[in-house]
């Protein structure tokens, strides 16, 4: 893979990043609990971080590599929640989560597809890191949906 085909990669990782920002910012604006306004917040503030931190590869141009973690595909048992004022804070943290599965089948699928090896370890690290923030979300969404087990 060239630097370039890199840079456009990160590029449009980047601008993922920007779009999920700006997405949790306008529900964070728009919900009426406070719990949830933090939430959607930190969730914003977070997606502001993975673009700086990208970002700093753009500069660099170097691989990069994230954890493995333990993925229990909850959100792949969640129907996606309609955006609204008034959700419950588990509907909120659903929707994140199935933001973040979303945003990590497009790199697996980029990955699937991607004839470069090169290109295809950068979707897969890509996706990696939208994996790491769902299974993040799946915890927190675990607690709130299901008290009881805790």
């Amino acid at each position: 893979m060239t630097i370039e085909e890199y840079r456009k990669i990160l590029s449009m990782a980047i601008g993922n990043e920007i779009a999920a920002h700006d997405f949790y910012k306008s529900i964070c604006e728009k919900v009426k609990d406070n719990s949830l306004r933090s939430i959607f917040a930190e969730l914003a503030d977070d997606e502001l971080k993975h673009k700086i931190f990208l970002e700093g590869f753009l500069t660099g141009a170097k691989p990069f590599h994230f954890a493995e973690v333990t993925d229990y595909e909850v959100a792949k048992t969640v129907e996606r929640p309609k955006p609204s004022i008034d959700m419950k804070p588990y509907d909120a943290i659903g929707l994140a989560m199935k933001e973040e599965e979303e945003a990590m089948q497009m790199y697996q699928a980029l990955a699937k597809f991607s004839t470069s090896p090169d290109q295809k370890q950068m979707f897969l690290a890509l996706a990696g890191m939208e994996r790491s923030h769902k299974v993040k979300l799946e915890e927190l969404y675990t607690t709130m949906a299901y008290p009881e087990v805790w």
